[in-house]
């Protein structure tokens, strides 16, 4: 079994309030879930408006379709226009390895 997981360090636009960040980040997370099966949520930044971070997991047999998995989400995540990918990190780990 593999695991696969990244986070998105994220610069939203215009935001002035949490319930406006709310409206930007949660259809991403959503599209996240929706596209691809992984587990998604805002992971960090939460008391900040015009931040975000946003987390994602995936776990399958192959290392080949994590690995494609996560570049998909990467790519979608980027291409959004109401926000700006700072940064991403990855892991990506076997069960057995210790």
């Amino acid at each position: 079994m593999w695991i696969g997981w990244q986070e998105f360090d994220l610069l939203l636009g215009d935001v002035r309030s949490r319930k406006e960040k709310r409206s930007l980040v949660r259809p991403v997370i959503a599209e996240l879930q929706r596209r691809f099966s992984v587990a998604a949520a805002e992971t960090d930044h939460l008391d900040l408006h015009r931040r975000a971070g946003v987390g994602m997991a995936v776990v399958a047999a192959d290392r080949a379709h994590v690995v494609e998995v996560l570049d998909a989400a990467e790519r979608l995540v980027a291409a959004r226009p109401e926000m700006e990918l700072l940064s991403v990190r990855r892991g990506l780990r076997r069960s057995t390895d210790d």
